[in-house]
């Protein structure tokens, strides 16, 4: 299955509380933190409402060593 890398690039200051938890279940909390996590359809939800705090890279499928 694919990942993708999460990383949150702006402050959370000022948003909903809401999208504050998104960007919780996304495993992010500080600007310039990253996380990979498997792509699906329910991350990309996710990640649509937050699109503004976030960026999003591909970080490879299986057998991708790191």
């Amino acid at each position: 299955m694919a990942k993708v890398r999460v990383t949150q690039v702006r402050s959370s200051i000022g948003t909903k509380p809401k999208q504050r938890g998104t960007l919780r279940a996304l495993g992010l909390g500080r600007i310039g933190k990253s996380h990979e996590i498997e792509d699906s359809p329910e991350l990309r939800g996710q990640i649509a409402k937050v699109p503004h705090l976030v960026e999003v890279e591909d970080a490879g499928g299986e057998g991708s060593e790191k």
